[in-house]
This record gives C-alpha cells, sequence and structure tokens, in this order.
C-alpha cells in the first residue's frame, strides 16, 4: 500500500495504521504534558507491555519500536506511541469533512476529535481530556484504528471498544448502538489505585473519567453550568433574603480540565472567585480564554486585592499562581471571610499529579511524585491535614465548606485530617451533592443535558438556544412550585449562555433539564434539522455526573440513605436500558471524579438526524435515562423524587414504579 500525503485528512484516515513507518517524532514545546507515572511494573511485565504494544504493528518494524517504547515507558511511565500521532490538527471539524458512510459514525470520529482538541484536552499529546488521567485511548494507534473503524462502519455494524481498544466491528442492526464503550471495568479485588497504575502500564485498561473516555466532554462549559447551579444555591443557603453574593468570596483550587471552570461559574454566580492553581500553564491557559479575569503571582498581593474587591462589592475572578494551603492560612491569618470554601484539585489522583502539595514547586512535586513516590504520598497526606486544619478554623468562624465531588474529604481521611464527624463515621461537611445538586436537582430529575451542532456553525448553535429557550418557558408557565426555582435558573442561563462565551472546541452547549425537558427539546431540534432551520445532525448527551448514570456514594448518590449507595445496579441498568432504548453509542466506566474503585458511572450519545427515527428513539431512551434514576431516588424514601416520580406517572400512564412504605421511627426504637 502506498503512502498517504501529508495533507489528505480523509485518506489518512481511513489509512488507519500507515502502511509506511513514520519517523521518530519530538513532543511539541509549551504543551500541558501529563505528569510521569509511577515506574511500577516489574522486568518481567514491563517486557509484556512492550509485547501488548508491538502487536498493532508489522513483525518487520518491531525492532525499532521495540526500544522506542521500553524509552517511553522507562521515562514517562506509559507507552503512548508518540511517533503515530498525526499530524494534522484535531479538532471537531464539520461533520461533512469526516469519511464515513453514517452520519451517526461521523458525529462520534467529530466528538473524539474535539475530547483530543488541544483547546480542549489538558495532556493532548498523552490522549488525556481531563483530570490528569481521564483517557480518550491510551496510545495513538487505538486513536488510528478506532478512526478507521468508524470510517468503514455501516449501520448494520457495532464497534466495541475496550478501554481504548477497538476490540473490532460486529454485526449487528439498524436499532443498535453504533459503538459500546468500557473503560476500566476491573474484577472489584483488582481496582486499587496501583492496579490503575499497572495495568494501564501494560496497555490493558484506562481511566475513562466521566465524558473524557465516553467522547462527551464539551470543555469546561458542561462544569461551568453545574458549577454555577451549585454556587448560586450555596449563598442561597447562607446569605439573607436581602443579600446578593456581590463581594462575598468564594475560596476555592484547581484551573485544570474540569476545575477551569470555577472562575467562570463564580462570575456568573455574581460573586469573587479566588482559585488556586500551582500549574502556571493551566492558569496562563484559562486567562487567556477568559475563564479567569486576573492572574496574581504574590500571596500578600493576593491579600490586598481580595480585601479591595470586598470592599468595592466586585464581581471578579483571581487566579492565585501558588498553593490553595497558603491561602487558606494567610487568609485566617488576615481575618478575610470566606462565605464559601471547596477544592476542585483531582484527588481521585491523589499521587499522580492530582493534588500537589504544600511547601513543594510545581516540578519538584512532578519530580517526586515518580522518583519517590512514598516520600510524595507523605508530603500529600501531610498538605491535606494541614489544609483541612485552615479550613477548621474558617467553617468555626462561618464559612460554608462543601466537598465538590473530588475525593478532598475521602483522601483527607484517609490521611488522617480531622475531617469526621462526632460520630466517626460520616464526615463533618456535606458533599455538594449532598445538600445542594442532590435534593434541589438530582431528585426531581434534573441534569446536564447537552448538545452539539455538527455543522460547526455559530448559527446552528444560536438557533438551538432560542429553541431551547422557548420549550424552557413554556413549560416553565405551568410547572409546579416545586420546580419552579430550577426552571428560573435554567431559564436564565441559556439566555445568557452566548453572552457568557462558553464554547471551547466544539458549538455545543449544556442545561439542566428533567425528562420532560429533554424530550421537549431534543424533539425540536429534529423538527428543525428536518426542516433545514438547522443545518446538519445535532449530537445529545449528558455528563455522566446525572439523575440515573452514576453510582458514587461520595458524590452523585450521596444522598442516598437506605444503605444502597454503595452499590453499582443503577448505572448499569442504565447503560444498558440506553442501549435497547435508541441510543447511538453508550458508555460505562469505572472511576471518575471521585476516582478508581469509587464509582460506576455510564453515559451516552445520540445523534439527530430529522428522521422519524430519531423522534422515536429520543422519546423513550431519554425518558428512561431520567427516570430510571428517579425510580431508585425515590424506592430510597428521599422526599423530592416521591414527588418528581409519582408526578411522572400521572403524566406517563404506562409508567409503573415500585414506591416504598414509610415507616414511623418511633416503631424500631425497642426492636434491638
Amino acid at each position: 500500500m502506498a503512502a498517504v500525503k501529508k495533507g489528505n485528512f480523509k485518506a489518512l484516515i481511513l489509512q488507519g495504521i500507515p502502511a509506511e513507518l513514520p519517523p521518530k517524532r519530538t513532543y511539541p514545546k509549551n504543551t500541558n504534558r501529563a505528569p510521569i507515572r509511577k515506574d511500577i511494573l516489574s522486568r518481567e511485565e514491563k517486557k509484556l507491555a512492550i509485547r501488548n504494544a508491538l502487536r498493532y504493528f508489522p513483525a518487520a518494524w518491531h525492532t525499532e519500536l521495540a526500544k522506542e517504547f521500553a524509552e517511553e515507558l522507562n521515562t514517562l511511565g506509559r507507552i503512548y506511541m508518540h511517533r503515530f500521532k498525526p499530524e494534522y490538527p484535531i479538532y471537531a471539524r464539520p461533520i461533512n469533512e469526516y469519511p464515513a458512510q453514517t452520519p451517526q459514525a461521523a458525529s462520534i470520529m467529530l466528538m473524539i476529535q474535539n475530547n483530543l482538541d488541544p483547546a480542549v484536552a489538558q495532556h493532548p499529546e498523552e490522549l488525556i481530556t481531563y483530570g490528569g488521567n481521564g483517557a480518550v485511548f491510551q496510545n495513538w494507534a487505538q486513536y488510528l484504528l478506532t478512526m478507521q473503524y468508524l470510517a468503514n462502519m455501516t449501520e448494520k455494524q457495532t464497534l466495541h471498544i475496550y478501554s481504548g481498544h477497538p476490540m473490532g466491528l460486529f454485526p449487528s442492526s439498524k436499532e443498535a448502538p453504533r459503538v459500546v464503550v468500557t473503560n476500566g471495568m476491573m474484577i472489584p479485588n483488582y481496582s486499587k489505585t496501583d492496579d490503575w497504575e499497572k495495568y494501564n502500564a501494560l496497555g490493558v485498561t484506562q481511566y475513562g473519567q466521566m465524558t473524557a473516555g465516553s467522547y462527551m466532554y464539551i470543555g469546561p462549559q458542561g462544569i461551568v453550568h453545574g458549577t454555577a447551579i451549585t454556587v448560586m444555591n450555596a449563598f442561597r443557603k447562607v446569605l439573607k433574603a436581602d443579600e446578593t453574593p456581590a463581594g462575598k468570596i468564594f475560596l476555592t483550587a484547581g484551573l485544570g480540565g474540569m476545575s477551569g471552570a470555577q472562575p467562570k461559574a463564580g462570575n456568573i454566580a455574581g460573586c469573587i472567585t479566588i482559585c488556586a492553581e500551582v500549574n502556571k500553564a493551566a492558569a496562563e491557559k484559562r486567562h487567556q480564554q477568559g475563564w479567569v479575569d486576573e492572574l496574581i503571582k504574590d500571596i500578600d498581593q493576593l491579600t490586598t486585592r481580595a480585601k479591595q474587591a470586598i470592599t468595592k462589592k466586585e464581581v471578579v475572578s483571581l487566579a492565585y499562581l501558588g498553593n490553595i494551603v497558603d491561602v487558606w492560612e494567610k487568609f485566617y491569618e488576615e481575618d478575610i471571610a470566606i462565605h464559601l470554601g471547596s477544592d476542585q484539585t483531582s484527588l481521585h489522583n491523589p499521587w499522580s499529579g492530582g493534588y500537589y502539595p504544600a511547601g513543594l514547586t510545581f516540578e519538584e512535586a512532578n519530580t517526586m511524585m515518580s522518583k519517590e513516590p512514598e516520600a510524595f504520598k507523605e508530603k500529600v497526606q501531610a498538605s491535606l491535614r494541614r489544609q483541612v486544619a485552615a479550613i477548621n478554623k474558617h467553617t468555626a468562624k462561618g464559612t460554608y465548606f462543601f466537598d465538590y465531588g473530588n475525593a478532598f474529604l475521602l483522601e483527607a481521611s484517609r490521611a488522617g485530617a480531622d475531617i469526621m464527624a462526632d460520630n466517626k463515621i460520616d464526615f463533618k461537611y456535606p458533599s455538594y451533592v449532598q445538600d445542594i445538586l442532590g435534593p434541589m436537582c438530582f431528585d426531581y430529575g434534573f441534569g446536564p443535558f447537552r448538545w452539539v451542532c455538527t455543522s460547526g456553525e455559530k448559527s446552528d448553535l444560536q438557533k438551538t438556544d432560542a429553541i431551547a429557550l422557548e420549550v424552557m418557558q413554556e413549560i416553565e408557565a405551568t410547572a409546579p412550585p416545586e420546580i419552579q426555582q430550577q426552571m428560573q435558573d435554567n431559564i436564565k442561563w441559556i439566555r445568557e449562555a452566548e453572552s457568557n462565551k462558553l464554547v471551547v472546541g466544539s458549538q455545543a452547549r449544556i442545561l439542566y433539564a428533567d425528562a420532560e425537558g429533554r424530550a421537549k427539546i431534543a424533539e425540536a431540534f429534529n423538527r428543525a434539522i428536518a426542516n433545514k432551520e438547522i443545518s446538519a445532525p445535532v449530537v445529545l448527551g449528558r455528563d455522566h455526573h446525572d439523575v440515573s448514570g452514576t453510582d458514587s456514594p461520595y458524590r452523585e448518590t450521596s444522598n442516598i440513605y437506605d444503605g444502597s449507595k454503595f452499590t453499582a445496579d443503577m448505572a448499569i441498568h442504565n447503560v444498558i436500558g440506553d442501549s435497547f432504548r435508541g441510543a447511538t453509542w453508550v458508555s460505562i466506566h469505572n472511576g471518575g471524579g471521585v476516582g478508581w474503585g469509587e464509582v460506576i458511572n455510564g453515559g451516552f450519545g445520540m445523534v439527530l438526524d430529522g428522521s422519524e427515527a430519531a423522534s422515536r428513539k429520543l422519546k423513550s431512551m431519554l425518558f428512561y435515562d431520567v427516570n430510571n434514576g428517579i425510580s431508585r431516588r425515590s424506592w430510597a424514601r428521599n422526599e423530592e423524587a416521591l414527588f418528581a416520580i409519582k408526578r411522572e406517572m400521572e403524566r406517563s400512564p404506562q409508567l409503573k414504579v415500585t414506591l416504598p412504605n414509610m415507616v414511623a421511627d418511633d416503631l424500631l426504637e425497642d426492636l434491638f
């Protein structure tokens, strides 16, 4: 087979693994590189890792590639196969630029490339989208093969992806999903942190985070919305009726892929956001993108600027280039009041770059985590103890602190920090889902519904915004009082979405809607595509961080109190149920958000092409995708979920859900 010319994008996609061995490449300068991973494999296991990597390539290349892959493994801790990274730019192209036999396959190709776009991805050279280890693929050979399979896929085939590896195209049917994705689905006894390090280094599994390994990440916009809703409702909990968040501090940490959304969310909520970040490149990227207003390098300068913002009742976001522990301590010394406190560093991944301890520079920490992993672990845990001690001083003075679902409380407890409640079972601070998103949103069925305009045209996104706004306003007019606040917050969000400049990468949008809202918005999109008002298909999806998709005892299901929060039946049922109700692709992951072995989470993608089939599928699938979770939450006796599922059964007579009978508390007191 002849080599394909460099500029021929479609031909390069169709080629897959190149016909001729490409020359060795050097990593580009000034890129945000992934941390060097722990050297955890034995000599024999390293040989197995090389053997596993070489199976993607013809034997004639093995001698040269074996040495190169060994070098990658020894220096980076992983085999990324950088030589095979395509030379063409990777970004979400308009759908008609992809070589594909179906719009569904082309849409998935678009979403994959969006996840790997350097403007979107945290560590694009290593195929990591966000969270320090949330990967789309393990290596570039997997990317090349997957794109080739998608280009050749018919509407009667399904591509099965095993933790980034494309196992192959299998005969199926038009009604089946086009792609089924799993990430990190380990046997339970092999789901500890070092198991991820070992088996990922071997090239047999990966950490897909939530929307990284399911091709549904839309840049920081998704978490901006969730954080804005969280911060607005957190302020509602602590402020008096006549107060506003202006001039009030929200202190947090992290400006990476997901956490980078916090300053923008704070601006939308109308407060002072102060966000510490040790990685200069990450902070500068968010500043350049307009997601944070000011960069401050000196702690004394930060103190002065914070006092000024309080006095002037500003709405502003400040990025501090330094460690969050120093800020908590300094603000206590300076008697600076913090109304809201949280942390969004990637503590699901504490030993490999998810959390940088106080007392070390960014560079020193990166060296220590790979060269002296046990010493680094001790530094992290000491830093967490110190951070919690400072937080406790502030909360004693009135700060409302909440865990943002990143395993902060969990890892702080494991570090021996003073973080446990008096009963020594619960944490002294709530998860934001326990206090805010669970009872206020998820239990009512409201969660992160998102869409992507595959044309890449801003005008299509504007049209979808207008459609969504109109539908939401129509629903609000007759919505019961219990969900009026949710409706109003999301109407405000979608009305202001364009002016907030939320798009990074694909022309995408997100809002929180329930089953009724999602189906009505999707149906209106499908009609607009059929009528040519929208010029190309629209991809529907959601964050896994939602009503039904995720079983996570320290986050999504932390407000489940019947003892079932450590089970994962809901997430498994969700991905299976979505798959035969019309999803274009489905995914199920171990890990994501709170850590490997701590959560099972699932997602979907659905392509709307204006057809009657799409209309039928969206009604069936979106209905189940939400109500599965409300049913589980209502069975757990959550009051808001009971209201929501009873209302849904009245609206949808075919839905019959088992409801709990309530038990009087005093009946149980003298039984044991």
